[in-house]
């Protein structure tokens, strides 16, 4: 017998195994003591709406009755040894999944990363944290994985039309995340587990007989009129296949100009730029959960979504939100010597006694007429002058300037910093010197609102840190809405973040595999 119920539970009824089977059977009306009777959650969510904190829970009872199993997905791919060859520029979520979904279709994927293996990454990344060095090839965003290696694996998305939510995140638990993902209703993987998950994807690539070419730069297009038939690399080896998806990410400003001097279509994009906000955790959680002392052992730490509208100028633009890492870090993720940017990331467990998030301010090319001289690298521009601004005004290293909420708000340099997460250090600044003032003063109209929505976020005992510039792609690459290949270069499917059609690593993941299949359609099984 199998039977499904709908529950709402208390956090341990919710997070507690064996309290969770006895509660669930009572309700189903079964005895915990009945043999062979199971209970398992199929969808989670907290509701903190109210003084006391709910979760509500669907839940599967099964009695003299074997469970189904919750992946439907195999982790069982065919050899593509000597399949016809697509190339994928890119080894973020984007490429990785167009990669495994060509093998699915019976190509063979050749995937071509700047960077390095997840593991050879590490080493990087750790001298950006302690010596402050930027390898402009391999750093938090350049590298096996893209930028989703590092960050907190975050698996919510509201892209419902792009494709199956459920493959991606089947896909993700056959190599190696935990089943949680398919019931949490704002699922994490967690940066300490991201590696290993993005090892065992490389590894399914691999040993299905596709390639994968780290440390490899694609520096120019091979093209015949007006049909793309490769790539060339930077050691001058001409790579050819049956098309081309373009999936490299929304920092790689090198394939921005490239397309752009080869007078490839590209369109400047909206995006949004702001700073991390860093608050302790417990504050976090005390105001979400309206505990007086601490979350207790089992709610997860807690997050928040906000967003508000400002006037500047006459002109209204959204402040909000974005990447909230509830008990986590702030890292440096700058691409290039010379700049300053910083992300957030959270562990699986999400344990660090800081919670951190992008607050960001929509910027529209209206906002920026000085630039208009660039063309569609318009908005690019821009944001690489505000990183180049922020590095310099703290010594030109990694060290980030940074500024007190409250004091931020009534325009005073602070005098101490708190601390902090992020590794390399922070520099008292008047963040309005280092933003520009439609950005500055939109954020300091949002944190007032947000303070009012929150009783207790608007506090000195919070800090901002600059900046956050990387939310999204300051360039769109066009593509047929239906065809996903470029209007004009046949053969060029542009991908993902990068390309401006996703904005996180499940939208990312889905958006390759319709690349995938839109290539494989018109070049290779016509």
């Amino acid at each position: 017998m199998k039977k499904e119920i709908l529950l709402q539970l208390s956090p341990q009824e919710a997070y507690d195994e064996e309290v969770f089977r006895e509660t669930a059977l009572k309700r189903a009306g079964i005895s915990a003591e009945q043999p062979n009777a199971y209970a398992r959650q199929v969808k989670r969510s907290i509701d903190a709406r109210g003084r006391q904190v709910r979760v509500n829970v669907t839940a599967e009872v099964f009695v003299n009755e074997a469970p189904t199993p919750l992946l439907t997905t195999p982790k069982a791919y065919q050899n593509v040894s000597n399949a016809k060859p697509v190339i994928i520029v890119g080894a973020g979520p984007a490429g990785l999944f167009a990669a495994l979904r060509a093998i699915e279709l019976g190509v063979k994927p050749i995937l071509i990363e700047r960077g390095k293996d997840v593991r050879a990454r590490r080493r990087d990344i750790a001298a950006i944290n302690k010596d402050h060095i930027v390898n402009p090839e391999s750093n938090y965003c350049f590298g096996e994985g893209g930028a989703g290696t590092y960050s907190d694996g975050k698996l919510y998305t509201r892209s419902k039309k792009r494709g199956d939510i459920r493959r991606i995140m089947e896909i993700l638990v056959a190599h190696g995340a935990t089943e949680d993902i398919l019931v949490d209703a704002h699922p994490h993987i967690g940066t300490n587990k991201l590696p290993i998950l993005v090892a065992e994807l490389r590894k399914s690539i691999l040993d299905a007989g596709g390639e994968i070419l780290f440390e490899t730069k694609v520096t120019d297009l091979i093209l015949d009129s007006n049909e793309i038939k490769g790539i060339t690399t930077h050691t001058g080896e001409r790579i050819l296949g049956k098309g081309v998806i373009l999936a490299t990410g929304h920092s790689a400003r090198d394939i921005f100009h490239l397309l752009h001097s080869k007078k490839i279509l590209i369109e400047a994009k909206p995006f949004a730029l702001g700073v991390r906000v860093e608050h302790s955790q417990n504050l976090i959680d005390r105001i979400q959960y309206h505990c007086e002392v601490d979350r207790g052992p089992y709610l997860p730490a807690s997050s928040y979504a906000l967003v508000n509208q400002t006037i500047f100028k006459g002109r209204q633009r959204g402040v909000f939100s974005f990447c909230m890492c509830p008990g986590g870090f702030i890292v440096p993720a700058a691409t290039s010597p010379g700049e300053i940017v910083v992300n957030g990331m959270s562990p699986s467990r999400r344990d660090s006694k800081f919670a951190n998030s992008g607050i960001v301010v929509a910027v529209e090319l209206e906002d920026l007429p000085q630039y208009q001289k660039y063309g569609p690298l318009a908005a690019m521009m821009f944001q690489a002058e505000v990183e180049q601004k922020a590095w310099k005004a703290c010594g030109e290293t990694q060290t980030a300037p940074a500024q007190r909420l409250v004091d931020f708000t009534e325009k005073k340099v602070s005098k101490s910093l708190l601390a902090t997460s992020y590794q390399p250090g922070l520099e008292s600044a008047d963040m309005y010197e280092v933003l520009p003032d439609f950005i500055s003063e939109r954020l300091r109209q949002g944190f007032i609102d947000f303070g009012k929505k929150m009783k207790g976020y608007l506090t000195n005992d919070a800090q901002i840190i600059g900046v956050e510039s990387r939310t999204s792609s300051p360039v769109r690459i066009p593509r047929d809405k239906e065809s996903f290949e470029h209007p004009i270069i046949k053969g060029l499917f542009p991908c993902g973040e990068g390309a401006g059609y996703a904005g996180g690593i499940v939208s990312a993941a889905m958006d390759g595999e319709r690349c995938a299949e839109k290539l494989v359609e018109m070049y290779v099984l016509k």
